[in-house]
């Protein structure tokens, strides 16, 4: 019996799903040319041209992989599983002028950066000074965020309304509480534009450098766990009907997101671990509450390996070996975002070394941190949406995946490429390597001689991630294009194991966390900031170094 034909309400929501995808594959594929160009520039095989140096290969990769990539998918991904898990009439206005804004800020933050100016990298630190116009996109690619997160909200309070006394669905809940979150965060950057766009603009004489730097880490590191919590939402909602399992327990996952919800913000300032103006006693602080965000990862992998045994055990199968030989492994989604997870783990590592206030010293200014940040935001973030395009895109669709053993080729391929590429920067950035230069060989002094096969099996490793998105790239274009329109588009996520399992009433309150989590944030910021706003010190007027 052949499956009903989609509603035109349907398919227009689909059309806004995939406006967000097709944005999302674009940014990776762009970003990944630009990453391959510097990462073999850095390791001297390869002279860019004077017309688009390293530097502007750097910031056009960071901008497009960091922020392009992650949040239209991310806010792409929210938007299809609230539209499936609360079937309503809606209007699509709002979260259709969500995609144009960011589209818009997308365009112009590009454009400033092709042109030369703004080659700030994607942390765009003052006292750097890019062009006006790459700050106002940038503002407007977060305020699009806002918009999407709006109808995300619109929906729940919508389901709330028809269902009083019922939980929201488990998967909306995940959803809603990455968009919460993200509320929270992206008010530091609000209000660092406040700062950087009236100076860009030459409409104020300086800038206070570090209250800058401390308000984008309000930001930078919450826009970690927005990525993460991304990733979340697939791997306790949709990867577990990859192979018939269930979510290990409905109220211990809605816990983890109210965690991450509180003590994913009030982290920034151990990024900032070697500036002169913050108090040893809050860097301190920050150690300890970065520490306190390690929780829900760790709540977080016993669940999902919890969900994995219980699979296995109704399969007959017991024991850790058994356990994971039960699995989908050549299922590319289930192998896109159980390899990440791995990657997660090697990261996760990495990041209890960075926290360390006595390690960073060590690391800080090193391509170690480079590694790390790519293995966090390419493993279990990258390679668990590339994974998850396999499964969403017939959704949307219709039409069946093209290859699939092509698609289950790419997620290892990248899975390898960053395994290679990350373990080589942790070694190099070990031995001294700096990060942030164009070059690293000190005009051929002898001690860099050690660093360069690093520099070049990180090369190496850079080439087969490209590779992978080439592959990536051709299996989504080859199923556009394909006329099988045999795939289902209905739609099931994971439910309880335990048909008994309840949610707490606290854990209902969403808008209530959030708003504990801003208090938390500007208690936790406040002495510091305070410290900066009363000594701002020299007011820098900007500097162009490109």
């Amino acid at each position: 019996m052949s499956e009903a034909r989609p509603s035109p309400a349907l398919l227009a929501e689909n059309r806004l799903v995939l406006a967000h995808v097709y944005m999302s594959t674009v940014a990776i594929c762009l970003g990944a040319l630009f990453g391959v160009l510097q990462g073999i520039a850095r390791s001297g095989a390869f002279t860019p041209p004077s017309w688009f140096d390293y530097y502007r290969m750097l910031t056009m990769h960071g901008v497009l992989m960091a922020l392009i990539f992650t949040t239209f998918f991310i806010t792409g991904i929210a938007e299809f599983v609230t539209y499936r898990a609360i079937p309503r009439e809606r209007s699509l206005v709002v979260a259709w002028l969500g995609w144009w804004v960011m589209l818009v800020g997308t365009v112009m933050a590009a454009t400033t950066i092709l042109d030369g100016n703004a080659t700030v990298l994607y942390t765009f630190y003052a006292p750097l000074k890019a062009s006006p116009w790459f700050y106002v996109g940038a503002t407007l690619l977060i305020a699009g965020t806002w918009f999407v997160a709006f109808d995300v909200f619109a929906n729940v309070n919508a389901f709330r309304r028809a269902n009083p006394g019922k939980p929201i669905p488990l998967v909306v809940y995940c959803a809603a509480a990455t968009f919460v979150m993200w509320i929270v965060a992206t008010l530091g950057v609000v209000a660092e534009m406040g700062l950087l766009i009236p100076w860009a603009f030459g409409w104020t004489s300086g800038i206070n450098v570090m209250l800058t730097r401390m308000l984008f880490w309000y930001f930078g590191h919450p826009l970690v766990y927005f990525w993460i919590m991304g990733a979340y939402v697939i791997w306790y909602n949709i990867i577990p009907t990859l192979y018939g399992g269930n979510v290990f327990s409905d109220g211990l996952t809605r816990l983890t997101f109210i965690m991450l919800i509180l003590l994913s913000t009030p982290v920034g300032i151990h990024h900032e671990f070697m500036e002169p103006g913050i108090a040893s006693g809050w860097k301190m602080l920050f150690t300890v509450t970065t520490y306190g965000v390690a929780i829900p990862s760790f709540i977080t992998a016993f669940a999902i390996f919890a969900s994995f045994e219980l699979f296995a055990i109704k399969q007959g199968r017991k024991g850790f070996l058994a356990t994971v030989r039960a699995l989908p492994w050549n299922d590319p989604t289930f192998s896109g975002a159980a390899l990440g997870m791995l990657l997660f783990i090697l990261g996760g590592f990495g990041g209890l070394v960075n926290a360390s206030y006595s390690m960073d010293m060590l690391v800080h200014n090193t391509i170690w941190i480079v590694g790390h940040f790519h293995v966090t935001v390419g493993g279990p973030v990258a390679l668990t949406f590339l994974g998850a395009s396999y499964w969403l895109i017939p959704k949307l669709t219709g039409r069946a995946l093209w290859k699939p053993e092509l698609a289950l080729f790419q997620t290892r391929l990248w899975f390898f490429g960053m395994l290679i590429m990350s373990f080589s920067m942790h070694v190099a950035g070990l031995l001294g390597v700096p990060r942030r230069t164009a070059a690293v060989d000190y005009a051929g002094a002898a001690a860099t001689q050690a660093w360069q096969p690093y520099m070049l099996l990180a090369a190496v490793g850079g080439i087969f991630l490209f590779a992978s998105i080439v592959t990536f790239a051709a299996v989504a274009i080859g199923t556009l294009r394909q006329n099988d329109k045999s795939a289902s588009m209905a739609v099931a996520f994971a439910t309880p194991a335990s048909s008994t399992d309840t949610t707490p009433a606290l854990l209902q309150s969403l808008y209530r966390w959030g708003l504990i989590a801003l208090v938390l944030a500007v208690v936790v910021y406040a002495g510091p900031a305070g410290d900066l706003i009363r000594h701002p010190g020299y007011l820098a007027p900007g500097m162009r170094t490109w």
